[in-house]
C-alpha cells in the first residue's frame, strides 16, 4: 500500500510552520519560525506584523521542511492549510501560498480548521486512545469541553462565555507586569509563589454545564492586585500561583464532570495552554483514582505547528475532502 504523504501549513497567528507527515502519524518534518520576540515589544500579537513576518517567511520555512524530510515536492500526495479561525490576514499568507503550491504540482488542497488540528496533535503521539473521549481544548482564542465519537465527529458541550483561558493569562501577566506571552510568564512567576494565600473565584465552578468564563476571573486578580498594593503586602508571585490555580482547576472539574456525566474512558487535552505544567499534573493527580487515562500531545505540538495541521488533513484526504481553489480564509470559529 502506498504511503500517503501530506504537506501542512499554519500562519494562523505568530507561528509560520510547515510540516510533511505520512499516513497521518509519522512526522517527516516540522518547521515552526515563530514571532514570539518580535511581537514581545508591542505586549501581544500585532496582526499586520504578523502577516508581514508571514509573507518574508513562507517559503523558506516550506523549503525547510522539505529538505527535513528528504523529499522534492513532487513527492506529496496532498496540501494541507489552515483557514480557520485566526487573524484573517495571516491565514490569507498561508492560504495563498498553499493554493499556489496545489495548483502547480496539480495535488488536492485540504482545508484544516486550526482547532482541529490542535485536537489531532494527540494521534500523532498516541494509539491508544479510546473513544467516546471528553477532549478539553485549551488556547490562546479558544477553551471548549466536547465529547469525541471519533476523530472526526465531535459534539460541543461547552465554552467561553467570554475570554479564553490563554487570553485570560495574557491580560493577566501584562498587567502583573510579567512580560508575553502569559502562559509561560505566569507559569514560572507561580513556581516562586504559593497559591492560597488569598482567595479567587472559581468561575461557574458551581453550575452543572460544561460552560466557561475567564473574565470575572480576570478582573478579580487585577482587583486583588490593587488592593495588595495598597496594603503594601502584593507578592506578584503568590497572585500568579493563586490566578493560575484558580483558572486550572475549573478546566480539571469541569473535565472531571463530562467524562463522568458521559462515561468516558479517555480525557484528550489540547491547545497551547495545554502545555501548561501544573494543568497537566493536576488533571494526572485528580485522574489518578478513576479508569480514566489522560492524553496530552507533548510540548512543541501543543502550541501552533503544521504537523498537527498535515495530521487533520490526512483525515480529509482519506475521506477525499477535498478543498475548491476558491477556499476563502474566516477569522471566526464557523463551527467544530
Amino acid at each position: 500500500m502506498k504511503d500517503i504523504l501530506i504537506l501542512g501549513i499554519e500562519t494562523s497567528c505568530d507561528e509560520t510552520a510547515a510540516s510533511v507527515v505520512k499516513n497521518g502519524r509519522h512526522i517527516l518534518s516540522n518547521v515552526i519560525n515563530s514571532q514570539v520576540q518580535i511581537h514581545a515589544q508591542f505586549g501581544g500579537v500585532v496582526p499586520e506584523v504578523a502577516s508581514r513576518q508571514h509573507i518574508e517567511n513562507i517559503a523558506l520555512v516550506v523549503d525547510q521542511a522539505f529538505a527535513d524530510a528528504g523529499l522534492e515536492y513532487q513527492d506529496i500526495d496532498a496540501v494541507a492549510v489552515t483557514n480557520e479561525p485566526g487573524l484573517v490576514g495571516a491565514l490569507l499568507v498561508g492560504l495563498s501560498f498553499a493554493k499556489g503550491l496545489a495548483w502547480s504540482l496539480q495535488r488536492p488542497l485540504l482545508a484544516v480548521n486550526h482547532l482541529h488540528g490542535h485536537i489531532y496533535a494527540n494521534m500523532l503521539e498516541h494509539e491508544d486512545i479510546k473513544f467516546p473521549a471528553v477532549c478539553l481544548v485549551v488556547s490562546g482564542g479558544h477553551t471548549s469541553l466536547l465529547l469525541m465519537q471519533d476523530i472526526n465527529h465531535y459534539q460541543v458541550l461547552g465554552a467561553t462565555r467570554d475570554d479564553a483561558a490563554g487570553e485570560a493569562f495574557d491580560k493577566v501577566a501584562r498587567f502583573l507586569g510579567l512580560g508575553y506571552p502569559g502562559g509561560p510568564a505566569i507559569q514560572k512567576a507561580a513556581q516562586e509563589g504559593q497559591a492560597g494565600k488569598m482567595k479567587l473565584p472559581r468561575v461557574f465552578l458551581d453550575r452543572q454545564d460544561y460552560e466557561f468564563s475567564f473574565s470575572g476571573l480576570k478582573t478579580a486578580t487585577m482587583n486583588m492586585k490593587k488592593k495588595l498594593e495598597k496594603a503594601g503586602e502584593l507578592q506578584v508571585c503568590d497572585l500568579a500561583a493563586e490566578f493560575q490555580q484558580a483558572l486550572i482547576e475549573v478546566l480539571v472539574e469541569k473535565s472531571l464532570q463530562a467524562a463522568s456525566r458521559y462515561g468516558v474512558e479517555s480525557i484528550l487535552m489540547a491547545g497551547g495552554v495545554a502545555a501548561n505544567q501544573e494543568l497537566r499534573s493536576l488533571m494526572e493527580q485528580r485522574t489518578e483514582s478513576r479508569k480514566i487515562k489522560v492524553f496530552c500531545p507533548s510540548l512543541s505540538l501543543c502550541t501552533d505547528n503544521a504537523a498537527m495541521i498535515a495530521g487533520m488533513g490526512y483525515q480529509q484526504f482519506i475521506r477525499n475532502c477535498y478543498a475548491s481553489l476558491r477556499l476563502n480564509a474566516y477569522p471566526s470559529l464557523s463551527s467544530l
